[in-house]
């Protein structure tokens, strides 16, 4: 008989719904960029004023792809809280993916304010830009290789009594970070509402990413503890604590600003990658 978990799960993170959500995200993406555009177009011919902060939503058309790759962001999130029945690894490697989609929606942002210079002088704008850039082709590697390590990895098909426990529980997990991924949504979009009102209005990667990885945070470091009580080889433990220590790293470099968070976004790729590939080497020695 499926339990609860299994049921609240397939009815919001099912096959079924994935789809849905899919399809959803892209005509919200569409609609999105388009709504963004016009509100644009409208602003620099005077039909409407945009004042305080906010008014650097509108200050180049190039400023309208930040609304769809929010979008596409969000979903990107929705499939992270998916994969967390399926292993610690499939989860960091989502990670690694968001974080290289908001150094994307931060370059993109950068293009639409950047002012070029005469000569040989390099501004600060551009010369943070081709840090931008760099950390992008390091997550983006990092993103590829951590995939095709993962997938490649020794897998066990045989389900035991205890990991099917194990994967109920993450699966309770799942479905409590999916209601607390609403909730932080909701209250950061209404948040940004307010301030847009009273004059704000300026966009970071941390609305909803600080608050929604701290989350993250807690339910990995939970299901780390569980764990410990399904396993008791070193090797996973070990592991799984080092995934930990890279979210972690991820939390930090999305409140960070400037080339610091750059360099903690690439160290939490590094991280992964040389955890999980001396995980699969050291578990290909034992086998053999």
């Amino acid at each position: 008989m499926d339990s609860k978990n299994l049921k609240a799960f397939e009815l919001t993170m099912g096959d079924s719904a994935e789809e849905l959500a899919r399809r959803a995200t892209i005509i919200l993406a569409v609609f999105g960029f388009l709504a963004h555009f016009g509100i644009w177009a409208l602003h620099t011919t005077g039909r409407i004023s945009i004042d305080g902060d906010a008014v650097e939503l509108v200050s180049s058309p190039l400023s309208s792809l930040y609304t769809p790759f929010s979008i596409l962001l969000v979903y990107e999130v929705y499939q992270l809280i998916r994969t967390i029945p399926d292993s610690f690894s499939s989860s960091v490697g989502k990670q690694y993916e968001i974080a290289t989609l908001l150094v994307v929606r931060d370059i993109l942002k950068r293009l639409s304010e950047i002012e070029g210079s005469s000569g040989w002088e390099v501004s600060d704008d551009l010369g943070f830009l081709l840090v931008e850039s760099g950390a992008f082709l390091a997550l983006f590697y990092t993103s590829l290789t951590y995939y095709r390590m993962s997938v490649g990895g020794t897998k066990d098909d045989e389900i035991t009594e205890d990991v099917a426990t194990f994967v109920e529980m993450k699966r309770g997990i799942a479905n409590i970070m999916l209601f607390a991924f609403l909730l932080i949504a909701a209250y950061s979009f209404w948040s940004w509402g307010i301030s847009v009102q009273e004059g704000g209005g300026s966009v970071s990667r941390a609305i909803f990413f600080l608050d929604f990885f701290t989350f993250l945070i807690l339910a990995d470091i939970l299901i780390l503890l569980i764990s410990y009580w399904f396993y008791t080889d070193f090797g996973n433990l070990a592991r799984n604590t080092g995934f930990v220590l890279s979210t972690v790293i991820i939390r930090v470099a999305i409140s960070s600003e400037g080339v610091s968070s750059m360099i903690l976004f690439t160290l939490s790729g590094i991280l992964g990658i040389a955890i999980l590939r001396m995980f699969i080497q050291n578990t290909s020695h034992a086998n053999s």
